[in-house]
């Protein structure tokens, strides 16, 4: 099964567009977690445990796993997230941006190393940088478009001749180099007019969307400028919201708790 076709499985079965982003920071870990070797695994483990019948993704942070040595806990956590959740797909939040041989190397990491099932890639040195990406058939490509940080804006709302430059990032994946249907974009949640302006552009093509919760976006505005005809189109994300809803060794059942507060309060506008 492709990643466009889990995904597409995964909205309906759950009946979410929730992504869950996994930036495991120890620092913020229950008190019983820290100091252990395997204490990333296990808090990731136990929040996916606890909201995976509530989302439509994961999207694990590769930064905060190599910062702290445990790329080997990343790829336990995503085989643990095949395994006992077969069918919700993995994002490796990675950014990678590179050209020819290198690429390669990185489309290696991702889907041979960590067996992602899409990874999120900048494309801003052109097609033959996300080309060794898309020689794995099965796998989504997710292209940096309008990025939900404000300094966004100092190089991605540059005129182009006549439109802005993520609104051309936008077309040229949608019209010339999502041959093979594995692309997806980046619009974040903070720029709703934008979201809209790329929805318009790319048609039915997914959108991850990072920005709600800690970022302050707004749900409502996000899906309303987003959303497909059919209700979907969607990977809204949420990281630190839920991941740190609690503090103590509930943590994990506050995480589904806000999970589910945050499902539902993108449902009601779907």
């Amino acid at each position: 099964m492709t990643f466009t076709q889990m995904l597409a499985a995964a909205w309906q079965k759950n009946n979410s567009l929730l992504c869950v982003g996994l930036d495991p920071d120890p620092a913020k870990f229950p008190a019983h977690l820290k100091g252990r070797d395997d204490a990333i695994f296990e808090f990731c483990a136990a929040i996916v445990d606890a909201t995976a019948d509530l989302v439509c993704s994961f999207k694990p942070q590769i930064a905060y796993f190599a910062a702290r040595r445990a790329e080997d806990q990343l790829e336990a956590l995503i085989a643990h997230i095949h395994e006992k959740h077969p069918g919700i797909p993995v994002i490796l939040d990675a950014k990678r941006g590179d050209i020819g041989s290198t690429a390669e190397q990185y489309a290696v990491e991702a889907f041979g190393r960590f067996q992602a099932d899409a990874v999120t890639v900048n494309p801003y040195m052109g097609r033959d940088s996300v080309d060794p990406y898309l020689a794995y058939p099965d796998k989504g490509v997710i292209l940096l478009c309008r990025t939900s940080n404000a300094g966004g804006s100092d190089l991605q709302f540059l005129d182009v001749g006549g439109e802005k430059l993520y609104e051309r990032v936008a077309g040229l994946s949608a019209r010339t180099w999502n041959s093979t249907g594995q692309i997806s974009l980046v619009v974040g949640a903070t720029f709703p007019a934008e979201i809209a302006r790329v929805r318009e552009i790319v048609g039915d093509m997914p959108l991850l969307v990072p920005g709600i919760g800690a970022q302050g976006g707004d749900i409502e505005a996000t899906v309303r400028a987003g959303r497909t005809a059919d209700g979907t189109g969607l990977m809204i994300n949420s990281s630190r919201a839920i991941l740190y809803a609690g503090q103590d060794e509930n943590f994990a059942a506050a995480a589904r708790q806000a999970a589910l507060e945050t499902r539902d309060a993108i449902n009601r506008y779907r």
